[in-house]
C-alpha cells in the first residue's frame, strides 16, 4: 500500500466525518452534506493525482473536479433509476393498505393468532416472509402500516417493534438469495446456493435475534421516540375493510411475483418465451406496479373509494418520500465518487496486506467497502472479487461460509452515506441522532456479531468435516 492511498483513505475518513458533522451539528440539509462530502473527498483525489479511465475510453489521465461532479451525477442517477420507481411504488400499496383499513385487518388477526405477549414474533414473522425475496426498502414500505398498527393496537414502545423488523429485513437483504449481493457474489466462488440460504437461515436468524428483540429492549431504555402518525379516515366504517386474506394477497402478491423471476433464474430457463416473461413480471418494479394496480381494486374501489380518493392517495404517498429520494440518490452520488477515487480498492489493497484468514479477511474488506460507500450491495460484489485469488489458495475453506461473513460485513455500521440509513430515518419519523442510535448500532451488532458466529461454525465445520 502506497503513502497515497493512505492519505486518500484519510480524506475519505475526513469526508465522512464531516458530512456527520454538517448534518448532526450544523444542521445542514442531508442532500447538501452529501454534495460538500463528495467534493472534499473528490478534490483531495485531485490533489493527489488519482488517475481515471475516461467514459469514452482511451488511456488512464488525471482525475479532475469535473471529474468528480460527473461521477457525483451518474451515482445520484444509478441510485435512484434503480430505486425511485420501487420506493414510490411500495409506498403507494403501503397507503392503500394504511387507508382501506388492511393495515388494522393484518394487525388484528396476527396479534390474535401470536397474542398481544408475542407481537414481536408477529413482526419477526413477517419481515421473514416479505424480506427473503424482496428488497429491505419495499419490505420496509410494505410492512410500515402493519408496524404502526401494531404499536397503536398493542401499545407496545415503537422502537421496541421497529427495530425486530429492519434488523431482520437487513439480514435478509445481506445474507439471502436471490438478493443481488449474495447472488454476484455466488456466481464468483462458484458456491452453492442452496448451501448459502441454509447457512444463511442458521447464521442470520440468531445474529437478527441479537441485533433486533434483544438490542431493542436495551434500546428503548435511552432512546425515546414517537411513532409516525399514520392518517386514515377513522369514521370509515369497519363493513368496507377488505377481508384478511384479501389484503395478506395484496401485500404478499409483489413477494410472490419477486418469486416468479427468481424461480426462472434458479432454473435457468431465461431464454424460454415462459422464462422471459416471468423475469419480466418478477422484475421488482413491474412485480410491484401489477400490485398496485391489483391493490387499486382490492384495497381501493371494493373497500368504497373512487377514483379522485385514489388519485388523491397517490399524490399524498407520493409527495411523503420526496426529500428521502433525493438523499437516497445523493448517498448514492458520494458512493461513487468514492468508488471511482480509488478508496475501495485502496480498503481491499489494505486488509490484503495484513494476512488474514480468508474469513476475516473477506469480511473486513466488505466492511471497508460498506463504511466508505454506504451500498451493502457493493461491498459484497467487490469483496467477492478481491477473494476470488484468495479462494483458489486456500481450497480448506468453506466458501459459502465465506459468503456469509462478507455478507455480515457488507450490513456492517450503517450511517450517512447509506441510503438505507435515511429510508429507516424518514419512514419512522426519528431523527438523525435517534437513527444512529438505533439502526447504525443494530447493523454494527450485525456485522461484529455475524463475524463471530461464521467464524464459531466454521472452526465446528472443519471439525467435523476433517473427523475420520
Amino acid at each position: 500500500m502506497t503513502h497515497a492511498d493512505l492519505l486518500l483513505l484519510g480524506a475519505a475518513l475526513a469526508a465522512v466525518g464531516l458530512l456527520v458533522a454538517l448534518v448532526t451539528l450544523w444542521k445542514v440539509n442531508p442532500f447538501i452534506a452529501l454534495a460538500l462530502a463528495s467534493l472534499v473527498v473528490g478534490g483531495s483525489a485531485v490533489a493527489l493525482g488519482v488517475k481515471v479511465l475516461p467514459a469514452a475510453g482511451g488511456e488512464l489521465r488525471a482525475m479532475t473536479m469535473p471529474d468528480v461532479v460527473e461521477a457525483f451525477q451518474t451515482g445520484l442517477g444509478k441510485t435512484l433509476g434503480g430505486i425511485a420507481a420501487v420506493l414510490a411504488l411500495g409506498t403507494i400499496l403501503g397507503k392503500f393498505l394504511a387507508e382501506s383499513g388492511g393495515a388494522e385487518v393484518l394487525a388484528q388477526r396476527f396479534t390474535r393468532l401470536f397474542g398481544p405477549q408475542r407481537v414481536v414474533l408477529c413482526i419477526i414473522a413477517l419481515a421473514l416472509a416479505v424480506g427473503l425475496a424482496t428488497w429491505f426498502a419495499v419490505g420496509l414500505v410494505l410492512l410500515l402500516p402493519i408496524l404502526l398498527t401494531l404499536t397503536r393496537e398493542t401499545r407496545r414502545p415503537f422502537l421496541l417493534l421497529a427495530i425486530p423488523l429492519f434488523s431482520f429485513l437487513s439480514v435478509m437483504h445481506g445474507l439471502m438469495p436471490p438478493h443481488p449481493g449474495p447472488v454476484v457474489a455466488i456466481e464468483k466462488l462458484h458456491a452453492s446456493m442452496g448451501q448459502v440460504l441454509l447457512w444463511g437461515f442458521v447464521i442470520g436468524i440468531p445474529v437478527a435475534t441479537l441485533a433486533g428483540p434483544l438490542f431493542a429492549r436495551l434500546a428503548v431504555q435511552h432512546v425515546s421516540a414517537m411513532a409516525p402518525e399514520c392518517i386514515v379516515d377513522d369514521e370509515r366504517e369497519r363493513d368496507t375493510w377488505p377481508g384478511f386474506w384479501l389484503t395478506l394477497l395484496s401485500i404478499l402478491l409483489p413477494v410472490l411475483l419477486m418469486l416468479v423471476g427468481t424461480a426462472v433464474e434458479l432454473s435457468h430457463t431465461q431464454a424460454t418465451a415462459l422464462g422471459k416473461a416471468g423475469l419480466f413480471i418478477g422484475h421488482p418494479t413491474i412485480a410491484l406496479l401489477i400490485s398496485v394496480i391489483f391493490a387499486s381494486w382490492s384495497l381501493g374501489t371494493r373497500c368504497g373509494f373512487n377514483a379522485a380518493q385514489l388519485l388523491g392517495f397517490t399524490e399524498t404517498a407520493i409527495a411523503t418520500i420526496g426529500l428521502t429520494l433525493l438523499v437516497v440518490g445523493g448517498g448514492g452520488g458520494f458512493a461513487r465518487v468514492l468508488t471511482d477515487c480509488g478508496v475501495a480498492r485502496s480498503l481491499g489493497e489494505l486488509a490484503k496486506g495484513a494476512g488474514l484468514s480468508p474469513l476475516i479477511y473477506g469480511w473486513l474488506v466488505a466492511a471497508f467497502i460498506r463504511v466508505a460507500t454506504g451500498s451493502a450491495t457493493v461491498s459484497i460484489t467487490v469483496a467477492a472479487g478481491l477473494l476470488v485469488p484468495v479462494v483458489a489458495e486456500h481450497p480448506e475453506v468453506n466458501v459459502e461460509l465465506l459468503i456469509i461473513a462478507m455478507g455480515c460485513g457488507s450490513l456492517f455500521l450503517s450511517h450517512l452515506n447509506d441510503g438505507g440509513f435515511w429510508i429507516v430515518r424518514d419512514s419512522l419519523g426519528l431523527t438523525v441522532g435517534q437513527t444512529l442510535r438505533t439502526w447504525t448500532v443494530s447493523t454494527t451488532i450485525i456485522g461484529l456479531a455475524g463475524l463471530a458466529l461464521t467464524l464459531a461454525t466454521h472452526a465446528l465445520w472443519r471439525m467435523f468435516a476433517h473427523s475420520p
